[in-house]
């Protein structure tokens, strides 16, 4: 537990973390059948006879008619999550924001207040790796299928809880996720390794203190000392302690030095399930517990053939579920450590996170313990290496195979320089893309809109009614990059450095399925996809700030089936509203607007 079912002494102690923002308690393993208000479906559980061995879950989600409901209000406020007191974006008052908790094939109903001032934008939430399969202009990315949500505006999300396992939310709008609005995601389904405990999502996040409006219009500016931005600290769970002596002089914001970190209570012997989320703006994070191995049995939501090992690798955007057994101690208490990954990997000038895992109170009271890292973890952020672990190492348990002769392939090179005004942009095929807020693009494919010879700054790629696409990724610069398909567990066929031979495949039976893959600083990353989906999909760098600055493709899959789509009337009325805000106010966009 977190601080949770605290006796007296735990109540004295907590006045050490007076800076916490957001404790999820252990999730309930009754929750299937206590949570649901319905009768569930045969054989007791909510998805029936679907296993995590027997169903494509890709293909074949149930629908338990439950609607999960949430309300969100987000809007800005003085937080300190480090102990540097600054601007913070929150949900419902907190950071990280709330946990939604639905079970496969569930509705997830949630509707999101835009309460944001000083300055007012607007926003739109993204639900990471959902499908959407059935709700295309459901995925919250303004310019590509929605409006944004104006200030003091409401908007109500609904979509199908289509896979399940560990993911998260956030605002695609602009950089504000890089200033806190995000949250965790957890979607109950089959299992295909037991374990005793779940402890819930276990968030990673690299920390800026100056607000993200700034550092965008650094990272698109003409001074190229500036688009690299340094994170100034590295949470877990939204906690670290930071040095306030490190604080510029002139700094006049407050700063407490030991502003408390994350504890998890361990149980001995017992098998905890840890869902890690890399929910950062651009830090590459290297995870590990002192004296613990990791079991990983899901990167994503996709759950794998169980491997173990002491790090865990997390690009941005990335989840891993990991198994941990407890030592066979009733006390003693031992560090967590998360790392931001130096350079090549990523740029921080605090990158150390710790936690406290613990078996008993009185082992918390005794501050950070005096345990060992792993060598691997050790060597891993002394020398690091921006790569997932290999893929003939991540094999799904259920197995798909991708469909071996793709009828096109696309080539898509990432490059990085100044455009015409100088600006420092990074593109992709030559392209920095820039949204348009007031003409989303699905909306516009709906109407038979389907060329954008005047815009080619939407950079799309319509693919036609191609039954499956490859794309191969070359990325010859000196940084990683996380790559993100929206809509789809993409397959990753191939990754290295050095070129691709144009025929390697890794594993071609069962190739490793996710929807976000660490490519390479100057290497390459093949991803093929099955166009079942009709929409408009974003496919980007899912570093906030590479984003900002147009590392971002629009996949249109099927557009004579995005025609006969029944988009509702409210995607319209978004538009209208937010046409309505712009008509009197000057939107200063100066990044892609992703």
């Amino acid at each position: 537990m977190r601080l949770i079912n605290i006796n007296v002494f735990a109540n004295a102690f907590l006045a050490a973390f007076a800076t916490a923002q957001t404790d999820y308690p252990d999730l309930p393993n009754n929750f299937l059948v206590t949570s649901n208000p319905v009768t569930p479906l045969p054989n007791g559980f909510p998805w029936g006879t679907k296993t995590a061995s027997n169903t494509n879950q890709l293909t074949d989600p149930p629908n338990t008619g439950v609607i999960r409901s949430y309300d969100f209000t987000v809007k800005r406020e003085k937080k300190s999550p480090d102990g540097y007191s600054k601007d913070v974006l929150i949900i419902n008052g907190q950071f990280p924001g709330p946990l939604i908790e639905a079970n496969w094939g569930d509705t997830i109903q949630v509707t999101v207040h835009n309460a944001i001032t000083g300055p007012e934008e607007g926003t739109a939430l993204h639900w990471h790796g959902i499908l959407q399969k059935t709700s295309q202009w459901m995925d919250g990315v303004p310019g590509v299928q929605q409006c944004p949500i104006p200030p003091g505006g409401s908007f109500t999300y609904t979509f199908l809880a289509d896979l399940y396992g560990t993911s998260w939310y956030h605002s695609h709008y602009s950089a504000q996720y890089a200033g806190g609005a995000i949250g965790p995601m957890i979607i109950h389904g089959p299992t295909h390794v037991s374990y005793d405990i779940d402890k819930g999502p276990i968030i990673l996040s690299d920390w800026f203190h100056r607000d993200y409006l700034s550092i965008v219009a650094d990272v698109v500016g003409t001074d190229v000392t500036k688009v690299g931005p340094t994170s100034d600290s590295n949470l877990i769970q939204g906690r670290n302690n930071f040095n306030c002596s490190t604080v510029a002089a002139g700094d006049t914001t407050s700063c407490k030095s030991n502003a408390g970190i994350t504890n998890f209570r361990f149980s001995p012997n017992k098998v905890h399930r840890l869902r890690l989320i890399n929910a950062g703006a651009e830090g590459v994070q290297k995870f590990s517990i002192d004296g613990h191995n990791l079991t990983v049995i899901a990167n994503d939501f996709v759950p794998i053939q169980p491997y173990t090992t002491q790090v865990v690798t997390l690009g941005i955007g990335q989840r891993t579920d990991v198994l941990v057994t407890g030592l066979p101690v009733t006390t003693g208490s031992y560090t967590m450590r998360s790392s931001i990954a130096g350079f090549p990997c990523s740029f921080s000038s605090a990158p150390d996170a710790t936690a406290i895992v613990y078996y008993n109170h009185d082992s918390v009271a005794l501050g950070t313990p005096n345990t060992t890292a792993w060598p691997a973890w050790t060597s891993s952020v002394t020398t690091p290496i921006c790569a997932n672990d290999p893929l003939s190492q991540t094999v799904p348990y259920f197995p798909i195979t991708p469909d071996p002769a793709p009828p096109v392939t696309q080539q898509i090179d990432i490059e990085f320089g100044q455009n015409e005004t100088e600006h420092w942009v990074w593109t992709m095929n030559g392209v920095s893309f820039r949204a348009n807020y007031n003409q989303p693009i699905l909306l516009l494919s709906k109407t038979g809109n389907n060329s954008y010879p005047a815009d080619p700054q939407w950079n799309v790629y319509n693919f036609g009614s191609n039954s499956s696409v490859r794309i191969h990724i070359t990325n010859p610069g000196f940084l990683a990059h996380p790559i993100h398909l929206h809509g789809h567990n993409m397959f990753v066929l191939a990754e290295g450095t050095g070129s691709w031979d144009g025929s390697t495949v890794v594993n071609p039976s069962n190739p490793q399925r996710r929807d976000v893959q660490l490519v390479q600083a100057g290497g390459y990353l093949v991803l093929q996809l099955t166009a079942d989906n009709p929409g408009v999909w974003p496919l980007h760098c899912h570093i906030a700030w590479h984003v900002s600055a147009g590392l971002y493709v629009s996949v249109v899959e099927r557009p004579d089936d995005i025609a006969n789509l029944q988009i509702p009337a409210i995607m319209a009325q978004t538009c209208r509203d937010w046409a309505a805000f712009t008509n009197v106010t000057v939107v200063d966009q100066i990044d892609s607007g992703l």
